[in-house]
């Protein structure tokens, strides 16, 4: 995992320079620059695969080819064993394979990729950007001057004085020819194709224990490790790296109440690891460790959205635990974009849900997995997520929306036929795989402590001040305000707005008033669930 920052079109060095200083935490082992005629090509390292040999840039012939990348391409192997009979290789590291085949087939080199990446790439007077089909790994870029310029995160493209700062588009390649151009979106729905339950929940077993075991590539003496919270997704993970890695490294934080009673992500958690014998580690945080390291969680977030600087709280503190003790760490995000996992698809129309969860997985680069990203690299720790494995994201979109979500024990349950797949199996505890589904700040313990500050901190006149005056923004409540006032003191130009993701799934306080009950008709959760969450039942569902 990497930081990336470069330019083509002028030898602006210096420049490059300040950038890859903002992102030195991206990548703390290894820093260079690279300059060809008039192309600039920054990286910082973190070393994972070929950690003595892969620094970069990798070059080639003279210099006159180069690539920088940020990520990971599991199926390196396969692809260097093609190209090795015609391309001397001067690394073992997974990059230099990119840099060979953009040699041997172009831009549609990427469709060969399998892995999490966002890179640059040139060969003489061509070059390419490219990032990979999720979105996993940001990629920002910019012109000022007629100068490209592109980096990991938002706030390095700041100091290349660029007016107007993009995301760059996830599935997508660019060249300065044929400019931006798609090579991978989510498939169509097909879910009439898997209907027959105990061969849909066969191909996903060995689909997504397929797509877990690659990603614990990394060289013998770098430690991968797992979050688990305890909830079904990050405790599938760890359960099947377990079985590769013995004594894994896992970890889940959450609060203690007034009364000592510990968060229900700490208790689950225990049950998860002690049934997977893993070397589990816990931290809990306070109120005070939670309002404390808010401002510095939303100005590496690069976001104001405030169902993203909830849920980022926790990642945080999780991902300051997992670097203490991994390089390397796997999640289980996506899991509820694929599966239907959210408590408002429940009440979604059949025949729309997995329109829905499609659109949900489109969307994910500049939301979840920004998160994702920027709460791990800024802990030099690279965070992978096996359920966004594009073999298991095509077989989500042919499975039947009455298999995502289904009766159980009476009540509708979320991501069923993915729980049916690891029943009777030895994974998970019963009590683990069945688990009812709470959000992550619910599960931690720590849902409504940014909703009680901003009511605290922003009267109702600021609310509008901010509103009104930031029409490019979407402030629609005093927690979003009171996160966009710190959001701008470290991200002040307007043209980054367009850049931030913002979720668009549901209301959060609208769904806590639901689980609580209060919202009459169609649209109350089922009562199972709602004693559940009043009661804290330490077998709640938290993903």
């Amino acid at each position: 995992m990497c930081g990336l920052a470069g330019c083509f079109g002028s030898r602006d060095i210096k420049t490059i320079n300040r950038m890859l200083d903002a992102i030195g935490h991206r990548g703390p082992n290894d820093r260079d620059v690279h300059i060809y005629e008039d192309y600039v090509l920054g990286h910082t390292r973190l070393s994972i695969v070929d950690v003595a040999g892969g620094r970069q840039p990798i070059l080639a012939d003279g210099g006159r080819r180069g690539i920088i990348c940020n990520g990971e391409i599991y199926n390196f192997k396969k692809i260097r064993a093609k190209l090795a009979p015609d391309y001397k290789f001067k690394t073992k590291s997974d990059s230099e394979v990119i840099l060979h085949l953009y040699k041997e087939k172009g831009p549609e080199c990427v469709k060969d990729l399998d892995g999490m990446f966002a890179f640059a790439v040139y060969d003489g007077d061509d070059y390419m950007l490219a990032r990979d089909p999720i979105g996993i790994k940001p990629l920002y870029y910019g012109y000022y001057q007629g100068r490209l310029y592109f980096s990991s995160e938002l706030g390095a493209m700041t100091l290349a004085g660029v007016d107007e700062v993009h995301e760059f588009p996830a599935g997508y390649y660019y060249t300065p020819k044929e400019g931006f151009v798609q090579y991978y979106k989510v498939p169509e729905v097909e879910d009439h194709i898997l209907t027959d339950i105990e061969e849909t929940a066969g191909l996903i077993r060995k689909t997504f224990i397929d797509a877990v075991k690659k990603r614990l590539l990394a060289d013998r003496e770098v430690p991968v490790g797992s979050f688990c919270s305890g909830g079904l997704d990050s405790s599938l993970v760890a359960a099947i790296a377990a079985d590769e890695i013995p004594n894994l490294h896992t970890f889940v934080v959450g609060m203690e109440d007034e009364y000592g009673d510990l968060s229900d992500d700490i208790k689950a958690a225990r049950i998860a690891s002690a049934h997977i014998g893993s070397t589990h580690h816990e931290l809990l945080f306070t109120e005070e460790d939670y309002y404390e390291a808010l401002p510095l969680v939303i100005k590496k977030l690069e976001s104001y959205d405030p169902s993203l600087v909830r849920c980022a709280i926790p990642c945080y503190f999780t991902c300051k635990l997992a670097a203490e003790y991994v390089t390397v760490v796997l999640t289980g995000e996506g899991a509820d974009e694929l599966f239907t996992g959210y408590h408002y698809m429940k009440h979604f129309p059949v025949d729309k849900l997995n329109l829905e969860a499609r659109r949900c997985i489109g969307n994910l680069h500049n939301i979840n997995l920004q998160r994702a990203d920027r709460m791990g690299m800024y802990f030099s720790l690279e965070l992978r997520v096996p359920f966004l494995d594009v073999a298991l994201v095509d077989l989500s979109m042919k499975i039947p929306p009455e298999l995502k979500i289904r009766e159980h024990n009476g009540a509708k349950i979320e991501k069923w036929i993915l729980r049916k797949a690891f029943e009777k199996t030895h994974y998970l505890p019963e009590e683990i795989l069945w688990r009812y589904k709470v959000q992550y700040t619910q599960g931690a313990g720590c849902e409504s402590l940014g909703e009680r500050v901003a009511e605290e901190m922003i009267t109702e006149d600021e609310f509008h001040e901010i509103r009104e005056g930031n029409p490019q923004a979407i402030i629609n409540s005093k927690e979003a305000a009171y996160y966009f006032k710190i959001f701008r003191q470290f991200h002040p130009q307007d043209s980054i707005l367009g850049s931030i993701g913002i979720w668009t799934g549901f209301d959060f306080a609208e769904e806590r008033e639901r689980v609580r009950g209060t919202v009459d008709g169609d649209l109350k959760h089922d009562r199972s669930e709602e004693e559940a969450d009043e009661t804290g039942d330490q077998t709640g569902k938290a993903a």
